[in-house]
């Protein structure tokens, strides 16, 4: 169901620069839902889906201090699909709700429309029936391989599980309104985003007349 809103959901292959992009379009003065960031306030100590963690997948996979061991959730899920599968059952509602919610908010307050960033939004289904425009930030398999492993303790097993657990970039691809190849240098892909901008300002503002 579409939002009273107008709505952006941004996504992307891991290393494929999301973030980059949406802070550029926050300085834009877009609003900027990050559902990596709500995951993360979920499962930090005293969070709302420790708990739930805690009986589903035991208590080893909750560190001293209370939170989610990321590393050790990281390595199961993707080994076992079946366990990624009951993560993401577990915090994918928890993050909906707390995404729309800020969402609102930040509408209310004047933002021209909301950007998502979302990494799974291809492999969850649910782009057409949640957002006005899907932007899929884009780059090779071998970019993606190297900042993935530049980042700490990642090692390229681990990042190439990583990539191969989510969807391949031509199911992105497909899923795409805008498309954003994320290799240039940075002035390039500012000029870029600040026309995905000015195209979004001019969308939002004809849903607002139209009703929609």
């Amino acid at each position: 169901m579409k939002r009273a809103y107008f709505s952006v959901g941004l996504t992307g292959g891991v290393g494929s620069g999301k973030s980059t992009i949406a802070g550029m379009l926050l300085r834009h003065g877009a609003a900027v839902i990050d559902a990596d960031a709500i995951a993360h306030e979920l499962t930090r100590p005293g969070g709302a889906a420790i708990d739930a963690l805690r009986v589903a997948f035991g208590v080893e996979s909750i560190t001293a201090e209370g939170a989610l061991d990321r590393a050790w959730m990281r390595a199961r899920a993707f080994a076992d699909p079946a366990t990624r599968r009951a993560l993401e059952h577990l915090l994918h509602p928890l993050i909906r709700e707390s995404a729309d919610r800020r969402a609102a908010e930040q509408s209310s307050a004047g933002s021209p429309y909301v950007v998502f960033m979302i990494p799974l939004l291809v492999e969850s289904g649910s782009g057409r029936d949640r957002f006005d425009r899907v932007l899929v930030i884009d780059c090779t398999e071998a970019t993606q391989i190297a900042r993935v492993c530049a980042r700490p303790g990642i090692e390229e097993r681990t990042a190439r599980a990583i990539l191969a657990a989510q969807a391949s970039r031509s199911e992105r691809l497909a899923a795409a309104d805008d498309v954003l190849f994320n290799e240039a240098p940075l002035p390039e892909i500012a000029v870029r985003v600040e026309r995905l901008h000015e195209r979004y300002l001019e969308l939002a503002s004809a849903s607002a007349r139209a009703g929609v």
